[in-house]
């Protein structure tokens, strides 16, 4: 098997980003690691937190060699400004930008076969006149995709989302059969070719309390949500449901289920945040490449303390690997 690159975005520089990053790099991987950055930012946040790491320019025209640790490959890249650790500056916003960029247009020519993205705070972007609502929009218009699939996981539980960050009183519109359609088809697509299940079954929940109750507590089950899985399960599709969400996640359903369909942000995610704080991880589905996440933010407060846990970043590192390793056959 073809040893895998995984690129590293690391993320907001003032916050936890370079910190986990450098941590991460201290531990053995089978494969590649190659980190997006400032290298002076890093020779600087391991400084401040005592970690002793060769940082090594990356060569894009070498062959792709197992990571060794406390030795990271970085692709340097310029800041505006100099960093303090903590304190946001909108002059670096494109330096942000300009990372996951590289990571993108890497993953596309066949650099990289993953890419994992570090914490970024998305106000701080905004200040600066961008207009940004997260990574997930962002890489989906970088890579012209149409529709993606955010996708958040632990070791045990697979949630995803129909409708991502939308205010609650706007959520029942934006329930259309075309939008499940898409979005489970897209989840049995990625659950197939990147996490190699060869039949997904995914439990889908429904919009309103106990799925509807038959109608008496809403109709989106009747009028929208049973017909797109009908139609979806005459194609082949292993699907569940709808499911009361108050149930759904109970131990028999997760036994038989590889993934879930909630219907909004704070329908699943509460329950897979519970189950996996600090170990969740984000994945985009649906995109042209491999791209998972952290799933905390920048923690500002924390950067260059030494107080904070890699195991986010080390679980996207390792179903990154898992998910390239799978596209690979």
């Amino acid at each position: 098997m073809t040893l895998s690159r995984i690129a590293i975005t690391t993320g907001e520089p003032a916050g936890i980003g370079p910190d986990v990053t450098l941590m991460c790099a201290l531990l053995p991987w089978d494969c590649e690691l190659v980190a997006i950055g400032s290298l002076d930012l890093l020779q600087a946040r391991a400084a401040a937190l005592g970690l002793a790491i060769e940082l090594q320019p990356f060569d894009s025209g070498s062959e792709a060699a197992t990571h060794v640790p406390a030795v990271l490959k970085v692709i340097d890249t310029p800041l505006a400004q100099p960093v303090v650790a903590g304190q946001l500056n909108p002059a670096n916003a494109d330096y942000v930008l300009h990372m996951l960029r590289t990571a993108v247009s890497g993953c596309q020519q066949g650099l990289f076969d993953a890419m994992v993205t570090g914490p970024v705070q998305k106000s701080v972007i905004s200040d600066a006149g961008v207009a940004f609502s997260g990574h997930t929009e962002f890489l989906a218009q970088e890579t012209g995709t149409s529709h993606v699939v955010m996708l958040l996981a632990t070791d045990d539980l697979r949630v995803a989302v129909a409708t991502t960050h939308l205010a609650l009183r706007e959520v029942a519109d934006a329930i259309t059969v075309p939008l499940l359609t898409q979005t489970l088809e897209i989840m049995h697509t990625d659950l197939r070719q990147r996490f190699g299940i060869a039949s997904p079954r995914i439990a889908v929940l429904g919009l309103n309390p106990h799925a509807g109750e038959g109608g008496h507590l809403g109709r989106e089950e009747i009028e929208i949500i049973i017909p797109a899985l009908n139609a979806l399960r005459e194609k082949g599709l292993n699907l569940t449901g709808p499911l009361p969400a108050d149930t759904a996640f109970n131990t028999q359903q997760l036994a038989h289920t590889d993934a879930y369909l909630a219907m909004y942000h704070d329908q699943g995610l509460p329950v897979l945040k519970y189950s996996g704080f600090g170990n969740a991880i984000n994945i985009t589905l649906g995109l042209p490449i491999i791209r998972t996440s952290v799933d905390h933010g920048t923690a500002l407060d924390l950067a260059g303390t030494g107080n904070v846990s890699d195991g986010s970043l080390r679980q996207a590192i390792s179903v990154a690997l898992r998910m390239a390793r799978a596209s690979q056959g």
